[in-house]
């Protein structure tokens, strides 16, 4: 049965329920407009307030309204990503971004997560040349190429670069056993959480190019459409390719 989620004065029948309402609070807003709404203030405070210690994880203290100026929601930017989030403001001035899904799960990161998305951010240009390459390669006379799962024909920017073999959870697995780190990553190796950091990096660049060279041996990745069904595609075991997409150094 599921569990009620208590947060601040409202209670929210199921952990789903209080994920749409905080989206819904986030859709309200644009990018770069601060939160107006009291009641809506007055949510996100809530939300920090029970969750601190997963908040507090990413930079100063914000406990307390007192702590906090206001809340706005931002463009967050990586390596061939966007998406956007709220972000809390201090009184001092300083702000720092805060992911809602992991405050109202109240599980803050690991450093098995942080691992992971060291490992992404590692690649993360290499995927974006490599996707370019493919539609150079496979591309039609309107440059579109054919989904893999689909048939269907779709541009670059419909388009998804997925991990066909391994997948890249056990490419990441994989590395981490080469190196002795299956059950603990031992101090140093990730970034610690600061503010604004929208994902961990590996501090010693001797390691993110040591995993760079592993994928590059190990994957293989193939073109999607942005709306396939990418759980049906990571189900299957080892699909056959046909316009097989190779990383290179």
């Amino acid at each position: 049965m599921a569990k009620a989620v208590d947060i601040g004065s409202r209670s929210f029948r199921t952990q789903s329920s209080a994920l749409e309402h905080y989206k819904a609070v986030l859709h309200r807003y644009q990018d770069g407009q601060r939160v107006s709404d009291q009641g809506d203030h007055a949510d996100l405070v809530a939300l920090i307030e029970r969750y601190d210690p997963v908040l507090d994880a990413v930079g100063e203290p914000t406990k307390g309204d007192g702590q906090i100026a206001h809340f706005e929601r931002r463009l967050n930017t990586g390596t061939g990503w966007s998406s956007s989030g709220f972000w809390v403001v201090r009184q001092d001035g300083t702000a720092t971004d805060f992911s809602y899904i992991d405050a109202v799960k109240g599980k803050p990161k690991g450093r098995s997560q942080d691992f992971y998305g060291a490992c992404r951010q590692a690649v993360a240009l290499d995927l974006i040349q490599a996707k370019k390459q493919a539609f150079a390669q496979y591309g039609d006379d309107q440059g579109r190429v054919e989904c893999e799962l689909t048939c269907v024909m779709v541009t670059i920017d419909d388009a998804h670069l997925d991990h066909a073999w391994p997948n890249f959870s056990h490419l990441v697995s994989g590395f981490r056993a080469a190196r002795g780190w299956s059950r603990d990553i031992p101090d140093g190796v990730v970034s610690a959480p600061a503010d604004g950091q929208m994902t961990a990096t590996f501090i010693d660049s001797a390691v993110a190019d040591a995993f760079r060279t592993y994928h590059h041996d190990q994957a293989m990745l193939r073109i999607l459409s942005r709306t396939a069904n990418l759980q049906t595609a990571s189900q299957a075991r080892r699909p056959r390719v046909a316009r097989p997409v190779r990383v290179g150094l």
